[in-house]
């Protein structure tokens, strides 16, 4: 692990030369964990947040909360509450942002299941099923993920929207990145079907990158696939999967071969990201594929 341990310090180190004034990483492999940078400031994470709320809600099914394809409709008359989002949108078209509805209006834009429409508003909705249960989203998010993982309250605000308003260490989500790889709070059976495109067949834009032809998205990570051009490295395997964030921030995770990625900015996504983003995955997933 020495030799990882040295290659991966290297490129974690590059992030030094960003044109942005804060910057924290981690790295994930089988031998370890290595971390670049001050990893317990607090950075906004934006998007990066949508992994957080899908895992809480997937949690969620599992404890039969509700299950994938509820519809809205379903959980109100379930509980007794009012929910402000398209009845007929299910728990899987939210998580994977075939359910119509807009990146910020709780309204549809188009039916559901004709194109991946990107979505925080979606999100939203998702956190406010979990509310429906009677135990608040964020008091259930850190009862189910933050206090099983030993992640305390000073190190991940779950305080703003569950579409984009958390914020995060570098420490906390490289805790986070290594139950993704491992999932120990979820079956491995349904981390597997959230690792797995659906309605794979649908068109998408990914917010920075353009229209993907598909755009493959699981239970609320967003799957590399083919998508060109990307913030995921072009020589990554297709089944890496994570988020980015417009915070300037990303994290990605490829289970079959237990390695991962986090790094967290404080300068908003632009063309400085997209100039260096692919080639440092690229250059960091050769590095520990090169010494492993």
């Amino acid at each position: 692990m020495a030799a990882q341990d040295a290659a991966s310090a290297d490129i974690l180190a590059a992030v030094d030369a960003w044109p942005v004034d804060n910057v924290a990483a981690g790295v994930l492999a089988p031998g370890g964990t290595a971390t670049h940078g001050d990893a317990d400031r607090l950075f906004p994470l934006a998007s990066v947040s949508k992994l957080i709320t899908a895992y809480s809600v997937l949690i969620a099914v599992e404890e039969g909360a509700f299950a994938l394809d509820d519809t809205v409709a379903d959980v109100i008359a379930e509980y007794g509450t009012t929910i402000d989002g398209p009845s007929d949108a299910t728990v899987r078209e939210l998580l994977s942002h075939a359910s119509g509805v807009g990146m910020s209006s709780r309204g549809r834009e188009k039916p559901a299941r004709s194109r991946r429409i990107y979505s925080s508003a979606g999100y939203e909705i998702l956190a406010d099923l979990v509310s429906a249960t009677g135990i608040d989203f964020v008091d259930y998010t850190r009862a189910a993920i933050c206090d099983p993982l030993g992640i305390p309250e000073a190190d991940l605000d779950l305080s703003g929207s569950a579409g984009h308003g958390f914020s995060a260490t570098v420490s906390a989500m490289t805790r986070i990145a290594a139950e993704f790889l491992s999932p120990t709070l979820i079956s491995g059976q349904t981390w597997d079907e959230a690792l797995t495109a659906q309605f794979d067949d649908l068109d998408g834009i990914v917010p920075g990158y353009g229209r993907q032809t598909p755009c493959p998205w699981g239970l609320g990570v967003e799957i590399h696939g083919t998508k060109s051009p990307h913030w995921v490295g072009s020589s990554m395997p297709q089944d890496v999967a994570g988020h980015f964030g417009q915070s300037g921030t990303f994290l990605w995770f490829h289970r079959a071969s237990g390695r991962a990625a986090v790094v967290l900015t404080d300068r908003a996504f632009g063309p400085w990201a997209k100039e260096r983003w692919a080639g440092f995955n690229d250059d960091l997933w050769d590095a520990l594929q090169t010494s492993s």
